[in-house]
């Protein structure tokens, strides 16, 4: 199931929001017992339905996943209970169990596959990859962290934990939650009528994102990168990437701005996972940007860890890019893609980095979309042969020639393009804040127009995505099959 599904939006989510309301009721009325949880209703309404999303398609991973939070919730109430060395075996075994499921679930055939291409044969084992495990995984190794830097209290009840790791709006594709960011909230929280417009407008946002802009710029990447790949013209696959990226930043914010909106909703208050990122002046702005939750916890549990800036800082880049990569999946392109970033930010900290300020803006801004256009044609296959297929067409060394193909993906689709381009810039954050500048002495109209404006932005998105779902063949996000 997925949040672009017509199902999700007129089933699932109506049945959810109508429990929800209900649990509320009941929690409010327990509030009278001093003793009793402010939301286990909810709480416990939230697991039922996460469950019931997860095991949509597969429900025999819904079982691994419970064993995954069982695993962390013995862990975590080891790191609270022991102290020294029992603590940190205790915190290490949790650890070590958390890679080791994602380990084989996501890796083994990639290693298995490694080591019968260099003359070891091995058997290479079948496994299907469970959807969202690398977020999931990654949110069970930021609670035993978290707890064993005592950030964040221990989770002694296990339903609140599975309630952390299995929550549906972020479970599959993101943001990574970090468990000291909601853990007040799982047992305190609350809504107004200002949290749940705001939610369900962003959701909306979210929505449009995904329907409107990213699955019509999928079918131009493919088109290239897919179905011409064999006959790819330098034209095609400079489109193709474009596409491509714009597709994916779309797919992929569009995600998280509806995880964040439903969160919203429901009283969790999720941090950002995108800030424009085509708008980066360097490849270094443009990761503090994009995917800002994976980027944050590499950054707080590996690269510190490892030393930081500290010690062996370009080390440090090398594998925490390394390892970024290898999340992404379980591909060696991607271990190359993560690598290609390592280095630029490498060469960016001892050069760029130090003249930037006089080097002029449209420079910068046309160096960035280079390099991460570039990063596309690598982040788009599993193959290498494939990869390479590209790259001598990119680069002007393919025996193809530009036709009728390439001008129609661009002047065919002029007004798809305009609004990708128009909406990856913060477009909202000026008009919000050109209407409260122009309106600053009426309030009240201010709200007025805030109000309309959001409702007839709101029904013009359910309307066209309705239109294009029906019928829709390819509506899965990117970054669930990570």
């Amino acid at each position: 199931m997925v949040f672009s599904d017509l199902f999700f939006l007129f089933a699932f989510i109506p049945a959810f929001a109508l429990c929800y309301i209900i649990a509320s009721f009941i929690d409010k009325k327990r509030q009278n017992n001093a003793e009793a949880s402010k939301c286990l209703m909810r709480n416990i309404t939230t697991v039922a339905f996460s469950l019931i999303f997860y095991g949509w398609g597969e429900p025999v991973y819904v079982f691994l996943m419970i064993i995954c939070v069982l695993l962390n919730y013995l862990s975590g109430l080891g790191i609270d209970r022991f102290e020294g060395k029992a603590r940190k075996r205790a915190f290490i075994i949790g650890l070590i169990a958390n890679i080791s499921i994602l380990g084989v679930f996501k890796y083994a055939g990639l290693f298995a596959s490694t080591l019968n291409a260099i003359g070891i044969p091995v058997h290479i084992p079948e496994i299907a990859l469970p959807i969202g495990i690398s977020f999931y995984i990654f949110q069970s190794i930021s609670y035993l962290v978290d707890v064993y830097r005592r950030e964040a209290p221990v989770q002694r009840k296990f339903g609140n934990l599975l309630l952390y790791i299995s929550m549906f709006p972020q479970l599959v594709a993101g943001p990574i939650v970090r468990y000291d960011t909601i853990a007040r909230e799982i047992n305190d929280r609350s809504t107004n009528a200002q949290d749940i417009a705001d939610g369900v407008y962003r959701f909306m946002i979210g929505l449009a994102k995904k329907v409107i802009l990213a699955n019509q710029l999928g079918e131009i990447a493919d088109q290239f990168l897919l179905d011409g790949l064999n006959n790819l013209s330098t034209a095609g696959a400079w489109i193709g990437a474009i596409a491509y990226g714009f597709q994916i930043y779309f797919d992929f914010s569009g995600y998280s701005d509806m995880a964040i909106g439903m969160g919203r909703c429901m009283g969790f208050h999720f941090n950002e996972n995108f800030n424009h990122p085509f708008c980066a002046l360097s490849i270094s702005d443009f990761w503090r940007r994009w995917h800002i939750s994976l980027g944050s916890f590499f950054r707080d549990y590996v690269y510190i860890p490892l030393g930081g800036n500290r010690n062996h800082q370009i080390r440090n880049i090398i594998i925490v890019w390394a390892l970024t990569g290898l999340w992404h999946g379980a591909s060696w392109t991607f271990m190359l893609w993560g690598l290609y970033f390592g280095l630029i930010l490498v060469i960016e900290k001892y050069t760029l980095m130090r003249f930037i300020e006089r080097v002029p803006r449209v420079v910068l801004h046309a160096y960035t979309f280079l390099l991460i256009t570039i990063s596309w044609g690598i982040f788009y296959f599993d193959s290498i042969d494939a990869m390479g297929t590209f790259f001598k067409s990119f680069i002007g060394c393919g025996t193809a020639t530009s036709d009728i193909a390439e001008q129609s993906a661009i002047w065919g689709n002029f007004w798809l393009w305009a609004a990708a381009i128009l909406f990856s810039m913060p477009v909202r954050k000026f008009i919000a804040e050109k209407s409260a500048y122009l309106l600053r002495n009426n309030p009240t109209t201010l709200s007025y127009v805030e109000l309309t404006s959001r409702i007839v932005v709101s029904l013009l998105i359910i309307i066209t995505s309705v239109a294009l779902l029906v019928g829709a063949t390819n509506n899965a996000f990117i970054y669930t099959r990570f």
